[in-house]
């Protein structure tokens, strides 16, 4: 079958992954009320193109943190990407600096930053739990945002909204752990690389024996005093936290539920990006992930003030189209590996480009708030003078 949408991906990695590994990429918490919402979201947000503009030439390129990239569209973090792959974060990295944008390494990855950097070049963040801030020993954390460093890696993407792990039913039923094989290679050595089975979730029981939960926004201090990389705040999702996150020193913010796989019934994470961005009036850049599986999703989200956005969580379509969306960087990754990720980037590249074609936009700074119409948007048009 011809791949013309990153949708399509999903049943094929579906086929190919054992159950518990698919429903671990796939899941979110509880009812998935807003993993369904994620996407839900996005199709209540409609256009306003301009027209009988010169598009012949269009420029996509953009700088996050000082770093030229090819388009807004980045890579974030996803776990253990070697249970979909063998070549697993090193295909994903390859893919991502092919393309001339940035890959997100997840800590919890199945390949350590040191090999990840061997791949070759490329612009890399690091993702780092804010749970580990006060592990049993700082030092460990201080030894991984050093490691990061000393491998080329450009920021630390510190995620936030992780106190405790969501409640992720699936993995509860299918008592998902780390397949024997595997290890969490960013802690090999510090006795953490190793997911143990349980009579719940593995990944539950691992995470709980790790966590601190007086974690505070003086530990997001704390990381700055350690690493001279910017960082930003994942996980936040209003204005308030925006404000906290701005004044404890972030470097950007990413707008982000998780993938919906931590606390149900928050809003959509597109939602939730106009209310973040004015918080931040303009004083860090912003970001989201979530929800996003169209150069469409780009465009909106970039017209509601984003910087950019991050590809891989977003949300499955429980409607009856049988190639529900998942995460699609992973799943072209179960299903074509290199080529599929790279696949994935440049089908979102193309769709986004014609997007801003037929909107009437040659450059990022031409889309805004003009170009969209949100339902929060529509009484006010409904009681607008006809002309």
């Amino acid at each position: 079958m011809e791949i013309t949408n990153v949708t399509e991906y999903d049943a094929i990695a579906k086929q190919k992954l054992p159950k518990m590994v698919y429903d671990y990429y796939a899941s979110g918490a509880e009812d998935q009320w807003t993993l369904q919402e994620n996407r839900n979201a996005f199709s209540r947000i409609l256009f306003r193109p301009r027209i009988l503009i010169d598009v012949s030439k269009i420029d996509l390129t953009t700088t996050v943190l000082g770093f030229k990239i090819s388009m807004p569209i980045m890579i974030a973090p996803t776990a253990m990407q070697k249970m979909a792959h063998p070549e697993g974060e090193y295909a994903t990295a390859r893919a991502a600096s092919a393309a001339g944008t940035i890959m997100t390494l997840s800590s919890w990855a199945t390949s350590s930053v040191e090999e990840v950097a061997s791949t070759g070049p490329g612009i890399r963040f690091f993702q780092l739990y804010v749970r580990f801030l006060v592990y049993k020993d700082r030092n460990v954390v201080a030894q991984l945002v050093r490691r990061a460093e000393r491998a080329g890696f450009k920021a630390i993407a510190l995620t936030v909204d992780t106190p405790r792990l969501g409640r992720r039913e699936a993995d509860i039923k299918n008592r998902f752990t780390l397949p024997p094989f595997l290890t969490l290679k960013n802690f090999e050595g510090l006795d953490l690389g190793k997911m143990d089975e349980s009579n719940d979730s593995g990944l539950a029981s691992y995470v709980a024996g790790q966590i601190d939960r007086s974690l505070s926004w003086k530990d997001v201090q704390w990381l700055q005093t350690i690493t001279s990389l910017p960082i930003l705040v994942k996980g936040v999702l209003t204005a308030e936290d925006t404000r906290l996150a701005i004044q404890a020193g972030a470097a950007g913010i990413i707008v982000s539920n998780h993938g919906a796989r931590q606390l149900d019934y928050v809003p959509a994470t597109i939602l939730a990006l106009e209310e973040v961005v004015k918080a931040a009036q303009g004083r860090v850049p912003v970001f989201l992930d979530g929800g996003v599986r169209r150069g469409t999703d780009v465009f909106k989200a970039l017209a509601l003030g984003a910087s950019g956005i991050f590809v891989s969580k977003l949300s499955q379509d429980f409607s009856d189209n049988p190639c529900h969306i998942g995460r699609p960087v992973v799943f072209s990754l179960a299903a074509e590996g290199e080529a599929g990720v790279r696949k994935v980037l440049q089908m979102l590249r193309d769709e986004f480009e014609l997007t801003m074609a037929l909107s009437g936009c040659r450059s990022l700074k031409e889309i805004t708030r003009n170009h969209i119409v949100t339902e929060w948007d529509r009484p006010r048009a409904a009681i607008a003078p006809r002309l």
